[in-house]
């Protein structure tokens, strides 16, 4: 009798490795209060920019921008990358990067202007290119993108985002 529950035990432990080793890598969800881009360190909303890589390790890593999430890995070549995500931009659904669509045109509003979204439909990122410009790129094309952030953007975003600042400080009576 005690030698079967030894070897139940010892099946029940092999079952959760197996099972366990075949877990597959999921996005958590996004804090607004607290998370920041592991890569400029701004917030990261919980919105259709938002990008996830999971390492091998477990560790996961948020990002605001696509942009920033490729930048994060080329300078952390040497970091084994469970998965990626990147959220639709229609539904803002997490999907696996590697199975979206993309589109890039300089006049696309991201967070830190990389310009760059997601789709999960290829015909929806065509729709999207067909009425508002831009090119449709592959998940295999987005690797070889050159990210490079649009600097008249930046400014752009920069002047308005000192505006608000000045008109909420207004408003607080400061």
């Amino acid at each position: 009798m005690k030698a079967k529950g030894i070897w139940l035990a010892i099946f029940i432990f092999i079952i959760g490795v197996i099972t366990g080793c075949n877990q597959k890598a999921e996005p958590v969800a996004i804090d607004e209060k607290n998370d920041k881009c592991d890569f400029c360190h701004m917030a990261v909303g919980n919105n259709q920019f938002a990008t996830e890589l999971v390492l091998k390790n477990g560790k996961v890593l948020k990002f605001d921008d696509i942009g920033c999430m490729y930048q994060w890995m080329k300078e952390h070549k040497n970091e084994t990358v469970e998965a990626m995500f990147v959220r639709d931009y229609e539904t803002n659904d997490w999907l696996e990067a590697d199975q979206a669509t993309y589109v890039y045109d300089q006049t696309i509003r991201t967070p830190m202007a990389y310009n760059v979204i997601s789709f999960k439909d290829e015909d929806k990122a065509k729709k999207f290119v067909e009425q508002h410009g831009g090119a449709v790129l592959t998940y295999n094309e987005l690797g070889r993108h050159t990210w490079e952030r649009n600097k008249e953007m930046m400014m752009e975003m920069k002047k308005e985002h000192m505006k608000m600042d000045k008109q909420k400080d207004n408003h607080m009576g400061n």
